[in-house]
């Protein structure tokens, strides 16, 4: 059976549980992303938020398995865990921008040793808006985040949560001067390393009218940050917390997420060759 546009996009992150220091552990999502394509060839990797995996000493996450013919078998899958976790992955040349990437080619080929191949489905730089794409949105879009909220997930068939929200800042600009947006949208502990995509099948409205029965997916960033205010009425920009702990001044969510636009993940072109 064909998968739905859906159904591929739920198979298309991981939740990724990290090991700390402090003996306690944290959550955050990860994406398939495929690097330098060329027809069928490509390097496949994961890719997160850096305070996602920063001080881990181990990390699981689990991969569906697939049948001879290429399905997937739903409710059938394999944990990885991996130590020296965060020394694994490769950070953003820019130190400023909270990404990094986790190529899983040996992974995989090891897998495949054992006769065992796994599910997923990769995003990569065809979905990231071109100029043209950006310049015909016309603002307000709906936007789909796809994730494992406060390590939620639906653990029996590793499948993540789909979340819905809006743009809440204009996508064509970079929200105080950096390469960034913000979505009005619920983002909780887990969230980090989402990605968030325009996905509008069936039909959707640009600026040169309405396109129905056409579908839009694109990815449009990665999610890191939000703004909240404490107690005392103080905004600050924080990470998306990878868990939940007691903290001594309340800091209470705007309901905004700010998103790493998905075209700083082409620095990453190039790198695992």
């Amino acid at each position: 059976m064909d998968l739905s546009p859906a159904e591929k996009l739920a198979k298309s992150t991981v939740r990724i549980e990290c090991d700390l220091p402090n003996g306690m552990k944290s959550v955050g999502t990860g994406f398939f992303y495929s690097l330098d394509r060329n027809g069928d060839q490509h390097v496949p990797v994961i890719i997160t938020n850096r305070h996602v995996i920063a001080g881990s000493s181990k990390g699981r996450f689990l991969l569906t398995l697939q049948d001879g013919s290429g399905s997937p078998l739903i409710g059938s899958h394999e944990e990885f865990a991996l130590d020296s976790f965060e020394s694994r992955w490769l950070p953003h040349p820019d130190p400023d921008i909270d990404l990094c990437a986790l190529p899983i080619a040996p992974l995989l080929k090891e897998a495949q040793n054992r006769n065992v191949r796994f599910f997923f489905r990769t995003l990569d730089k065809t979905l990231i808006p071109s100029a043209e794409d950006v310049a015909d949105m016309i603002g307000l879009e709906d936007v789909t985040m796809v994730g494992y909220p406060n390590g939620l997930w639906d653990q029996s068939n590793n499948l993540p949560i789909f979340r819905k929200g809006v743009l809440a800042t204009d996508y064509k600009r970079d929200w105080n001067g950096r390469k960034e947006f913000l979505i009005d949208a619920a983002c909780f502990p887990g969230s980090s390393g989402s990605p968030v995509l325009l996905f509008d099948v069936g039909g959707y409205q640009t600026r040169k009218g309405i396109s129905i029965g056409s579908s839009r997916i694109k990815l449009l960033g990665v999610l890191y940050a939000g703004p909240q205010y404490t107690v005392e009425g103080e905004i600050k920009i924080v990470v998306v917390p990878t868990h939940q702990k007691a903290i001594a001044v309340a800091s209470i969510p705007n309901n905004l997420g700010l998103i790493i636009k998905s075209d700083q993940l082409l620095a990453f072109e190039g790198k695992f060759r």
